[in-house]
């Protein structure tokens, strides 16, 4: 079976908002601002703006031209806050993409900086780069946070050092 663009693009969000979600329950609640270094974000900033992702991008990709936004980086109360953050926010995605359609997938989409174009790409490429890639980025920062505080990492794409899905 083939999946179109609108259904390929939840479904992968989807599958891999289950890996964001067993990671984000390791977060020590009473870790949320640890830094590993000053210029990095605290670990509850980092995990927040992993779980805004499917929220954020799909309303920066809304409109077709749009000028980059300025990006908060929020200090989370709880590891609560950052998982309705996720829930949230893949509920939003999932009722854009339907919105958007293949056609609305297939649009012309421009981000602009101060009025100079940075990138313009199909809507559904910008949802590749922006959201899906970006998000794999970060959550792998945050493994790697979660790893210097010494914390047991969950499978992700297969075994880690602390778990196997193999049993």
């Amino acid at each position: 079976m083939q999946l179109n663009s609108v259904d390929a693009l939840s479904q992968e969000l989807m599958n891999e908002s289950e890996a964001t979600r067993r990671l984000f329950a390791r977060i020590p609640e009473d870790k949320l601002a640890w830094t590993p270094h000053p210029k990095s974000m605290t670990l509850g900033q980092l995990a927040l703006h992993v779980a805004g992702l499917p929220r954020a991008i799909p309303d920066l990709l809304d409109e077709l031209n749009r000028e980059a936004p300025n990006v908060p980086r929020p200090q989370p109360s709880s590891v609560e806050e950052i998982l309705y953050t996720l829930d949230d926010g893949l509920a939003f995605a999932k009722r854009k993409f339907a919105e958007w359609g293949d056609d609305g997938m297939n649009a012309t989409w421009t981000l602009t900086f101060k009025g100079r174009t940075v990138f313009t790409m199909p809507r559904a490429a910008a949802v590749r780069t922006i959201l899906l890639n970006h998000t794999y980025h970060h959550r792998g920062m945050l493994m790697v946070y979660l790893r210097l505080l010494d914390v047991p990492l969950p499978s992700v794409y297969g075994p880690t050092a602390d778990e196997s899905p193999f049993g």
